[in-house]
């Protein structure tokens, strides 16, 4: 008795569930009927003629985010690194997405790790990592052309990594090495140019600056050098003209040949005083006669006062 009842219930249930379907706001139903297309059900409850009808397949209707393993790539200077990433579909047609394709998600990986390699073999391995925004968008771009049909729309594809071999890291890092080493004795040889500029500036300011003190200090001095010659001349010329006025005086010239007598004399004795052997004048004679005559002109001008 407890037996049939099971089977019974369990029947009912069976009849129940298969009546009545609830699909929920994120997702979307394909309603088949023997076997055939019958209808697309959308969020909310929905009654079927049990063993007829089934809910054949639902759709996630919000964005997806597919992980794409990670992928030995070619790039175009031949240098292999490892990429992975992410995809993100969201599916527009429900049913094209039941019927086009097997599976769109393993569809959507699969057509995202090809056309990734396909991309990055076009790129040298430097492009692969400036240009990734670039990158992205001739994946989605890919994707998407192929995706069309499926009933899925491809929105947007983000690299995650992008990992050269352990060979390729090292030469990677010396060149970096080597590039900042480059960039450091470019600033040292900067840095001693400038150096060198601004000591030369330096010592050209200052053989300037003592060219302009020796030039003024020249000038000056050729300046008080024709000040003293000026002066001297001055006071010849003033010498010459008081001379020349008292000539004009009376007994002015007897005067003048007087202090040319004793003046004469007392430079030859200067002369003979020096001198270890005595030199006398061969117009001796002369001198006498106007030494004498000196002397009478001094007694006539004493008469005459």
């Amino acid at each position: 008795m407890f037996f049939p009842l099971l089977i019974v219930t369990l029947f009912v249930i069976l009849i129940f569930r298969n009546m009545i379907v609830f699909v929920p706001n994120h997702a979307i139903v394909i309603q088949q009927r023997l076997g055939k297309y019958e209808r697309t059900l959308h969020p909310g409850w929905w009654f079927l003629i049990p063993f007829v009808d089934r809910a054949a397949y639902m759709h996630e209707i919000r964005e997806q985010v597919l992980d794409v393993p990670s992928q030995s790539c070619i790039t175009r200077d031949n240098i292999e690194v490892e990429v992975d990433g992410l995809v993100y579909i969201k599916v527009i047609d429900a049913y094209r997405a039941s019927y086009e394709i097997t599976s769109y998600r393993n569809a959507s990986v699969n057509l995202a790790q090809t056309t990734m390699r396909s991309e990055i073999g076009k790129m040298d391995l430097d492009s692969t990592f400036s240009e990734r925004d670039n990158l992205n968008q001739n994946i989605v771009t890919e994707i998407d052309k192929a995706s069309d049909s499926w009933g899925i729309k491809v929105l947007r594809y983000e690299i995650r990594n992008i990992t050269p071999s352990s060979r390729i890291i090292d030469t990677m890092e010396k060149q970096m090495e080597a590039e900042r080493e480059k960039r450091a004795q470019i600033t040292l040889s900067d840095g001693s140019r400038t150096a060198v500029i601004l000591v030369s500036e330096g010592d050209r300011t200052e053989a300037v600056n003592l060219s302009e003190g020796e030039k003024h200090r020249r000038t000056n001095e050729a300046e008080g050098t024709a000040q003293e010659i000026t002066l001297q001349a001055e006071a010849t010329a003033e010498g010459v003209r008081a001379i020349a006025e008292a000539i004009q005086t009376p007994g002015g010239q007897k005067a003048v040949e007087l202090q040319l007598t004793e003046t004469y004399i007392e430079k030859y004795g200067q002369i003979l005083s020096r001198g270890n052997i005595a030199v006398l004048p061969t117009d001796l004679a002369q001198l006498k006669s106007f030494i004498e005559s000196m002397k009478l002109s001094l007694t006539d001008r004493e008469g005459k006062s």
